[in-house]
């Protein structure tokens, strides 16, 4: 690249971070903190909330990027104008396309991130976060780690506990058990353990009464009782893989003896081809933008700011493309549309460029903010 070009590059980069990071920590920090039970209802420690809070981050990546891009474009263009260099720099005859020979790298580097970060590193942790979720909901020790707190286990199952001792071990044990509409169990117990896989919880010296839909009760005496765990902590511990967490090469080719490929077929076609179309995004927008601000404009020239246009598009056709994506599923006629559409663009905002023309707002858009602007100044003046 000459000169020129590493300069407009290096400030794109530059703005489209400096436009990435708030924006990714703030989207970051919401979907972490809709995930903050897992430390309060859990048990889990700070470390796993941590540890969880990073595999989030990698999927929230490829959304954020074509955004950035789209701001770090249209800003620096439009700074450039208003500085006057695009005057210079047609001055000095360059064509508009050699302007637009940074855009296009950058764009195909921000593409490249987008297809690795969507396809190579967001099923892997995807499927690691959910393997730590329900690790954590299949030991039932973890739910009840809180002492003096009644905590809901199950519909109809409730559990307390006075003191955790060490290991697994717990003592004044209170369940609650419900789930049978024909009788209620409570069972009172002095201590008691849950085994390392924690399917069963072994109580010593208590009791449990028992009460029937008549009315009549019951109270057995033990020295020992194993209170079955197993169904709870497979439901609880269950893991489910969607098809937003599988990786390209099964969305390609899915397993059809899979249950959920069974039941959701049109779902793993829809995201294979979300995959191959998504992490085009960034050059799709960043072309935008380069149209609609990549050119000379003067300061009288009636136009909505560049970010702003800029944004307005890409939001529009970000919304088309999760409208056409989701439609796959139940109407495979979309799949095509869902590749037409990002390769019109690319070839309108090339013709454009190459044609030396721009992107304008409509007659009666550019019209209505005229008679606002000269509206305005007359009230102004008469005051």
């Amino acid at each position: 690249m000459t000169l020129i070009e590493r300069y407009i590059a290096l400030r794109v980069v530059k703005m489209a971070v400096a436009s990435i990071l708030p924006v990714l920590a703030v989207i970051w920090i919401v979907q972490v903190l809709a995930r903050v039970n897992l430390v309060t209802d859990s048990g889990q420690s700070i470390s796993s909330f941590f540890q969880l809070a990073g595999l989030i981050l990698p999927t929230i990546i490829p959304m954020v990027i074509p955004f950035g891009l789209v701001i770090g474009v249209a800003q620096t263009f439009s700074a450039m104008n208003a500085d006057s260099e695009f005057a210079v720099i047609d001055a000095a005859g360059m064509p508009r396309r050699r302007l637009l020979r940074p855009v296009f790298i950058v764009a195909l580097g921000a593409c490249a991130v987008s297809f690795a970060v969507d396809n190579l590193v967001e099923p892997i942790v995807r499927v690691q976060a959910r393997k730590m979720i329900a690790a954590v909901y299949a030991d039932l020790l973890s739910s009840v780690i809180e002492e003096k707190t009644f905590r809901k286990i199950d519909d109809g199952l409730y559990l307390q506990i006075s003191k955790r001792l060490h290991g697994r071990t717990l003592s004044g044990i209170f369940v609650a058990d419900y789930r049978d509409p024909d009788s209620e169990l409570v069972y009172y117990a002095k201590e008691g353990a849950i085994d390392d896989t924690g399917t069963t919880l072994v109580m010593h010296d208590g009791e449990v009464d028992r009460r029937t839909a008549n009315g009549d009760i019951s109270v057995v005496k033990f020295l020992s009782y194993a209170f079955d765990l197993s169904q709870l902590t497979k439901s609880r511990g269950g893991m489910t893989l969607r098809s937003i967490d599988r990786d390209l090469p099964f969305l390609f080719h899915p397993d059809e003896k899979d249950p959920d490929v069974k039941a959701y077929r049109g779902e793993y076609t829809a995201e294979l081809h979300r995959r191959l179309t998504e992490w085009s995004f960034p050059l799709v927008y960043g072309l935008i933008a380069f149209a609609i601000a990549g050119r000379a404009r003067t300061q009288r020239e009636i136009r909505l700011h560049p970010v702003i246009s800029s944004l307005a598009i890409a939001f529009v056709l970000r919304w088309l493309s999760y409208y056409m994506s989701n439609q796959i599923a139940e109407a495979p006629i979309f799949i095509p549309l869902l590749y037409a559409v990002p390769l019109a663009i690319i070839a309108g905002t090339m013709a454009l460029v190459l044609s030396a023309r721009a992107l304008r707002l409509p007659a009666w858009i550019t019209g209505g903010l005229g008679r606002m602007r000269f509206g305005g100044a007359r009230a102004g003046g008469g005051r």
